[in-house]
């Protein structure tokens, strides 16, 4: 005796995964916010759009992922991406406070948005520390996997990223209770 197929009219499994046209329209709805995060997390225009551009093709080459999970997908990429031009590596000297290299760089990127600006004036580590673990909110053991340290490096750089930006803060006479100038402004515009 044959039975009926019940399962002809139901979608195949293949339908539950993002294509690469699924990721094109992604990275193409979300380029704002990605370029954002790929420039956070490279501190360099160029890098950014290098980190940009390597993430989509990544996403449409390698594609085996859930359409459900495509938009965080296209956020990692652009994250291991990153990490593999930077190459961000912990600092165990002591931090001394904003040094004069720091200053500089928020003193060139003045022209930007606040907010922006003292993310960059981060040093590399703990700039994607700040992105990945407070903006990003990754967590402690996320980002220790991403960037191979341990989750007291990232604990400690997140803590030096926050005493560099209250520094730099109050160096420009930014108000505590200023909104606009605090970088979580800028994690509240995810696409």
């Amino acid at each position: 005796m044959n039975l009926p197929c019940t399962r002809r009219s139901t979608p195949s499994i293949a339908d539950d995964y993002a294509t690469s046209d699924d990721f094109r329209e992604l990275f193409t709805e979300g380029r704002d916010a990605l370029h954002l995060l790929a420039y956070l997390l490279t501190g360099n225009h160029e890098k950014a759009e290098q980190s940009f551009v390597t993430g989509l093709e990544d996403c449409v080459d390698n594609n085996f992922v859930f359409k459900e999970w495509a938009r965080a997908w296209a956020q990692r990429t652009i994250v291991q991406s990153a990490i593999r031009m930077i190459s961000p590596r912990p600092n165990h000297a002591a931090w001394t406070g904003v040094s004069g290299e720091t200053d500089a760089k928020h003193q060139n990127a003045q022209a930007k948005h606040a907010a922006i600006a003292t993310v960059l004036a981060l040093g590399d580590f703990e700039r994607f520390v700040f992105v990945l673990s407070v903006l990003e909110r990754y967590s402690d053991q996320d980002c220790s996997v991403l960037l191979r340290c341990s989750r007291e490096d990232v604990r400690q750089a997140r803590i030096r990223a926050l005493q560099q930006i209250a520094e730099i803060r109050h160096r420009n006479g930014t108000p505590e209770d200023d909104p606009t100038g605090a970088p979580q402004a800028m994690s509240s515009g995810r696409w």
